[in-house]
């Protein structure tokens, strides 16, 4: 099972303000004691982003690409595994020795050949039959003499799967010759202790094995005619009713045993395993590694195991864009500056959400709060983030709270806030530097929901349009081609010029659309934003408006 971990994660299209907040809030916890705790991010950095880790020489964050509880997250006891020839005596002296339900069956190389199950083998011996039924012993020599730890005094084709009728010779010889005297004496398999006079008639008939109890023997030259007949000879030391018993448990598991058993993988999801168990007609399931040997039987109970990883969630409360499968863990804090999602738990978290301009802000306030200083880096961290949310302050998210903290924050990061703030927006506002538009639309792109319509909007600031004009009919047909195989109402990209303090907005929206969004527009799919620079505070809650009326 894995280590317990705690991430400390944004949002699927991270921004800086979603990385460093990350970062900055995973240290405020290391310091407060909580154990495991690790930054994350849930997508690729931006160039802003990563001028600012290289800039500060901080290590990028892990990656996290789904979080769904994993099947090796939930199992961890190792499989003990039989092969198939194994005898059912053995087989469920080591399910009660482990109290265990059920065995995988195996090759030499634990590949899986089935599963054997204890309901399986009562329901084979217990439940009620006919005579026949109860004196049949499919088996092979080789087995029953494991399973009756007899010696062989002489054996022939001992390998070779049989099915046999079990007689015990314990009842006068005149009965007893009767009994046998309708069978095929090539299926006998005779049980029974020093009766000389049953012995040789068994032997006589040609039966295809005597089994001799009590650790008793066979006179010399009964044997010899036992090797002229080819029967069979074994001494157990166990009694009648004993070597009886045994004898019927001598059959292999691989006769007996479950062989549509579902698998699942370490790494297949839980919810995999699950469905499994609920609806794979078996009541466990065989574990497979990579390399498909069995390293562990899954049932029910281990579903309700907790699974290892948790969540701290920063920069969004919407499970729409947080990392896939956060609905499937625990998540222990949320810290936000957005507007709330529909978002539920199943039990009570620390959620602080507080309207100031940057996550990072929030976090910087904590630390005060704990009556903790970040050190230096982390300082230079959730400036970062604080100056790249709030456009170097010039947003109308920014409060006072803002500016003082980033004051407070540049001095302990030794960084002037102006200077160190128009590097960061140089470094990333080159519009060329990305690989595709695709992956400029999506370096900052939030989705959200206006009633029954889903849009998506991302954001990108740059000094001067003249770049942006210069790819804007890529950009174009980027968002046409996002908002057809999203299936949403609109996508747009906002481009945000933070020396003129404006905005353009390029989207790609259903007919309605223009008539609604009530922007100038400068010409198709291409509208003005005067003084707008924030997605959160003016442009969102206007899209949310006009989709929903």
């Amino acid at each position: 099972m894995s280590e317990p971990v705690v991430y400390v994660v944004g949002h699927k299209h991270p921004d800086t303000d979603s990385i460093c907040s990350a970062i900055g809030y995973a240290r405020l916890r290391q310091l407060q004691g909580l154990a495991g705790v690790k930054a994350a991010r849930a997508g690729n950095l931006n160039r802003q982003t990563e001028f600012v880790l290289n800039r500060l020489v901080v290590t990028v964050p892990t990656l996290l690409t789904d979080v769904s509880p994993r099947v090796r997250d939930l199992v961890h006891s190792p499989a003990v595994t039989i092969s198939g020839d194994t005898p059912l005596a053995m087989v469920l002296e080591q399910l009660y020795k482990l109290d265990l339900r059920m065995l995988p069956v195996t090759d030499e190389e634990q590949r899986p050949q089935g599963l054997m199950m204890l309901k399986r083998a009562a329901e084979g011996f217990l439940l009620p039959a006919d005579e026949g039924s109860n004196r049949r012993v499919l088996t092979s020599l080789a087995a029953l003499q494991e399973c009756l730890q007899a010696t062989a005094l002489y054996a022939v084709d001992e390998q070779e799967l049989e099915d046999l009728e079990l007689y015990v010779g314990a009842m006068a010889f005149e009965s007893f010759a009767e009994r046998l005297a309708h069978c095929d004496p090539r299926r006998l398999l005779v049980v029974t202790g020093d009766r000389q006079e049953i012995q040789a008639h068994a032997v006589n008939l040609g039966v295809r094995a005597l089994v001799i109890t009590g650790g008793g023997t066979i006179a010399p030259e009964l044997l010899a005619t036992a090797r002229q007949r080819q029967v069979t000879v074994l001494s157990t030391s166990f009694d009648t009713a004993t070597a009886a018993w045994r004898a019927r448990l001598s059959t292999p598991v691989h006769c007996l045993m479950e062989r549509n058993c579902p698998t699942v993988g370490l790494l297949d999801c839980r919810e995999d395993l699950r469905l499994k168990l609920l609806y794979g007609g078996c009541p466990g399931v065989l574990v497979l590694d990579s390399a498909g040997r069995v390293t562990a039987v899954a049932t029910k109970s281990d579903l309700l195991v907790e699974t290892p990883l948790k969540l701290i969630l920063v920069d969004h409360n919407e499970l729409s864009q947080a990392v896939p499968g956060a609905d499937r863990v625990e998540i222990l804090e949320v810290i936000d500056h957005h507007r709330l999602g529909n978002f539920h738990t199943e039990r009570p978290i620390l959620f602080i959400n507080q309207p100031l301009g940057s996550t990072c802000s929030l976090v910087a306030s904590l630390y005060r709060q704990a009556g903790l200083q970040p050190e230096q880096t982390c300082a230079g961290l959730l400036l970062a983030g604080l100056l790249s949310d709030t456009v170097l302050l010039k947003s109308p998210t920014t409060t006072d709270i803002d500016r003082e903290l980033a004051v407070w924050l540049g001095e302990l990061a030794q960084l002037d806030p102006q200077s160190f703030g128009q590097q960061m927006f140089a470094a990333g506002s080159v519009l060329s530097a990305y690989d595709s538009m695709e992956e400029l639309i999506l370096s900052d792109f939030k989705e959200y929901r206006a009633g029954e319509r889903l849009f998506g909007v991302g954001q990108v600031e740059v000094v001067g349009f003249e770049e942006f004009y210069g790819v804007k009919q890529q950009l174009a047909k980027e968002l046409a081609h996002l908002r057809r195989s999203r299936g949403m109402a609109a996508v747009g990209l906002l481009v945000t010029d933070i020396v003129r303090e404006t905005s353009l907005l390029l989207v790609d929206g259903e007919a309605d659309l223009p008539y609604l969004i009530g922007y100038p527009e400068l010409e198709t799919g291409l509208y003005e934003l005067q003084g707008v620079l924030s997605r959160k505070k003016q442009l969102v809650p206007h899209l949310l408006k006009v989709l929903q009326g």
